[in-house]
């Protein structure tokens, strides 16, 4: 019987994969080379390939062990980086939602619908009961809304999955997986060089929101939604203010 990696071992994992992929992503980047440019808050350039080398660390880590987890992850950062190529000026799910109902399928609007079906096919696995199944995809759809809520400077999103993930090492191992990928890029996105985008903040807080809901029972998932909704809450009127 294989046995399934510790905490140390999952870590290790999404780090070297991680720098493994964002290396090679750096030095190779798919497509268009300038789709993996932009301009960061204070105006100096930064490359975006550390969003998806994290979500590729992340998925790869928890993949053995947790597919619904893997699952969740791959998911948001599609979700990502799709918004990270085509988004808009539009903050919100106010606003996307109304350009849904104007018939404008809106990057927003994919991220809030593809991001919230993943996290419930992935609650849905990671849980036996109806209604665990559905806090916990709120638990992790949530998370993934969260860390992208705060990714507004360098290593900010990563040091708010680093919190939030600690705690969750004295219940299993996928909490090591998001922490190993951010220790990774840490470095790289503290040091203006890349960024992670909607694709890393997004696939990242899916990791986090997946650790949570598999090691918490009811009234733990109960308490994480409902501190996320209110989250949510606060950056929809952040967004729209």
């Amino acid at each position: 019987m294989t046995r399934a990696p510790g905490r140390i071992g999952t870590f290790a994992a999404a780090f070297g994969a991680t720098r493994l992929a964002y290396g090679q992503l750096r030095r190779r980047p798919p497509g268009n080379p300038a789709d993996w440019e932009r301009t960061n808050y204070a105006g100096r350039p930064v490359v975006l390939q550390g969003g998806p080398a994290a979500a590729l660390g992340s998925a790869a880590a928890v993949l053995p062990t947790a597919p619904a987890a893997a699952l969740a992850v791959a998911a948001a950062a599609v979700c990502g980086r799709y918004d990270d190529l085509r988004g808009d000026h539009r903050r919100g799910f106010r606003a996307h939602l109304g350009a849904l109902r104007g018939g404008e399928v809106t990057s927003g609007a994919v991220k809030l619908f593809g991001i919230g079906a993943a996290s419930l096919v992935a609650g849905a696995l990671l849980k036996e009961k109806p209604v665990d199944k559905v806090l916990a995809g709120v638990v992790i759809a949530g998370t993934a809304h969260l860390v992208n809520l705060v990714d507004v400077r360098p290593g900010r999103a990563g040091l708010v999955v680093l919190g939030l993930a600690a705690p969750g090492l004295l219940r299993g191992s996928l909490a090591a997986a998001p922490m190993g990928a951010v220790a990774a890029l840490l470095g790289d996105d503290l040091g203006e060089e890349t960024m992670l985008g909607d694709t890393g903040a997004h696939a990242l807080g899916a990791a986090v929101g997946s650790a949570v809901a598999a090691s918490n029972g009811r009234l733990g998932l109960a308490a994480h939604a409902a501190g996320l909704v209110a989250a949510a809450v606060w950056g929809e009127r952040a967004a729209t203010a």
